[in-house]
């Protein structure tokens, strides 16, 4: 996908690649979108399956399970780079019929997140603020780590941990 981008996606190119007729693909996809979106699913799958054993680590201490989901997801992103064109996938026609599909990656934290600031005494528009900033800082630090802005290390991925436990430090 990314040597051609999403908007130039074509199922025939994959089926030319994969050496079957342009036709095969079609037995099994309805069309572009209904590909992807097995994509989409298959990528969800493989991130969910790991949610289980991060949160087991912490039982019952909301606040170290959202940030180890959160570390994570950023080395989900990092060592998983084939994965991000999907996860970051801009395309209307597709969002309009799979929005809810995209927003399984991230409904983890969301839930975490929600669940800490009920926790604690949070107003809805905190809680709201809160996800922003840990989502911001997920994707934030993927992006910096995959373009060398900053060296992906255990150093720096704890400074991603420390970011992300001091958001629910502060009010």
């Amino acid at each position: 996908m990314s040597l051609h981008g999403i908007q130039d996606f074509s199922v025939r190119r994959i089926a030319a690649a994969c050496g079957v007729s342009c036709a095969a693909p079609y037995k099994h996809f309805e069309d572009k979108n209904d590909f992807i979106a097995e994509i989409v699913k298959h990528v969800s799958t493989v991130w969910e399956s790991r949610i289980p054993g991060i949160t087991a680590r912490h039982p019952g201490d909301v606040a170290a399970q959202l940030t180890e989901v959160s570390a994570a997801y950023v080395q989900f992103l990092v060592e998983n780079s084939h994965f991000r064109s999907i996860i970051m996938l801009k395309d209307p026609a597709f969002d309009s019929q799979y929005a809810n599909l995209r927003h399984r990656l991230s409904s983890t934290s969301r839930a975490l997140v929600e669940k800490y600031c009920e926790q604690v005494g949070m107003r809805e528009e905190v809680m709201a603020f809160k996800l922003y900033i840990v989502r911001s800082l997920i994707y934030g630090a993927a992006l910096m780590f995959d373009n060398g802005e900053m060296e992906y290390t255990p150093a720096n991925m704890n400074l991603v941990r420390k970011a992300v436990r001091r958001e629910f430090d502060l009010p």
